[in-house]
């Protein structure tokens, strides 16, 4: 029975895929939760709830909720499967034998309903915001791997309809919870905070490029879009756009933000010419520099909340 227990709490921890969780989810709740910790008089104690409210939500709906139809949805096409698995390929708790795919995908419909029947429950209590937040956390989780809707299949559809709103929202959320209005500051932060996620999140599909186009149904995200229409070097494309897209943020910052706005410009410099440095082929060196990616996705959100 111990090894059993332990088994499925190693199993549940591969699932999470904490540093992703991290690096996106949690990063985009401390860029908006610093400018209340250090700027306002709202008390430092109800901040930290907050703050561990968001967090546990963060990793039940973007760790356990999406990871679980990911994996499901992956394994089942078989692109998991063909993935060479360094930081991609899913969690791997089903190539591994740790859980079932019947149970991922009992796990994944399970929580789904639990968290409508919350949601339901706050609407009963009229604590609508936070039904809105949920219900957007859902949408992300269900629409990017289930079908009819499987857009994490369909170019740009995965990451602007799913992955976006997801990061966004959660970006907006704490100080909406708390000031009952949302600051330009706050909408600032999420848009890029969302932007960088998607970047790296581009990075991420590009050691899975052949993996995805072997998969039934082919698993047609941006990347391996630009690849069949323009060839391989373009797979780093998407990744660029998103990046080129945040440093135009950078303009609407110049204007009340000025180190803020250096400091993005800074992070994002360092950013282009990781990825137009990448070789796509070499996946080490793409898992690599996505692990760099990472870093400066967190370094961004804590600098863009201290520099408000």
């Amino acid at each position: 029975m111990p090894n059993q227990v332990y088994a499925i709490l190693r199993g549940g921890w591969m699932l999470l895929r904490s540093i992703a969780v991290l690096s996106s989810s949690v990063a985009t709740i401390i860029s908006s939760l610093l400018p209340l910790f250090i700027y306002s008089s709202i008390s430092s104690g109800r901040l930290w709830l907050l703050f561990v409210f968001l967090t546990i939500a963060a990793f039940a709906i973007h760790g356990v909720l999406t990871h679980a139809f990911n994996d499901y949805t992956d394994h089942c096409s078989g692109t998991d499967s063909f993935s060479p698995a360094i930081l991609s390929g899913g969690s791997r708790v089903i190539q591994n034998g740790m859980f079932s795919l019947h149970a991922v995908r009992k796990l994944a419909f399970a929580f789904t309903f639990v968290l409508l029947i919350l949601a339901l429950v706050l609407a009963i209590f009229a604590q609508y915001k936070l039904v809105i937040l949920l219900l957007i956390g859902i949408w992300g989780a269900v629409s990017y791997s289930v079908s009819p809707l499987h857009l994490s299949y369909r170019p740009f559809l995965g990451e602007w309809a799913s992955l976006f709103p997801a990061i966004f929202s959660l970006g907006l959320a704490g100080p909406w919870l708390m000031l009952n209005t949302i600051p330009i500051w706050a909408i600032q932060n999420s848009l890029i905070n969302a932007l960088f996620c998607m970047t790296w999140v581009m990075v991420h599909h590009i050691p899975d490029l052949q993996a995805d186009r072997r998969a039934l149904p082919k698993k047609q995200t941006s990347v391996v879009w630009f690849v069949e229409r323009f060839g391989l070097y373009y797979a780093r494309f998407p990744a660029l756009l998103y990046l080129f897209a945040a440093l135009l943020c950078m303009l609407w910052l110049g204007f009340e933000r000025f180190l803020a706005a250096g400091f993005l410009l800074i992070m994002l410099s360092i950013a282009i010419v990781l990825v137009l440095k990448m070789d796509v082929a070499n996946h080490e060196q793409v898992s690599n520099y996505e692990k760099i990616l990472l870093f400066l996705a967190m370094l961004t959100a804590v600098g863009l909340g201290i520099l408000v």
